[in-house]
């Protein structure tokens, strides 16, 4: 339910950005979401479908960038996607410590006609 209010700002960043391009209409929208941002695509996706009806966001394409989290090595320093029940790094086996790759929720870009 948290993605409703945030996907209110994404249409009213989006509407802004056309009225200022002198643009009709929202014809695509570019996000970037970790899997560890706490926020699912597809609520977003679909919360956009409801709230930009009557907007100039309706019939926008939503375009969803996953990013799945990595760990960061501490032996060798390689970032590394963490296999079930494990921390080993694949190259070295040291253990691979939390990054901030994974938590990313930002609009990357907005397409307008």
């Amino acid at each position: 339910m948290h993605e409703y209010p945030i996907t209110e700002q994404i249409i009213k960043i989006a509407e802004k950005h056309c009225t200022e391009a002198g643009a009709k209409r929202v014809r695509k929208i570019k996000l970037v979401i970790g899997d560890y941002s706490g926020y699912v695509g597809d609520s977003v996706r679909m919360y956009f479908d409801l709230i930009g009806e009557g907007t100039l966001c309706e019939g926008a394409d939503v375009e969803i960038t996953h990013v799945k989290p990595k760990l960061k090595c501490t032996g060798c320093g390689r970032l590394f996607e963490r296999e079930l029940m494990s921390f080993a790094c694949p190259v070295c086996g040291a253990d691979g410590e939390p990054t901030d790759i994974g938590k990313e929720f930002y609009l990357e870009s907005i397409e307008v006609e």
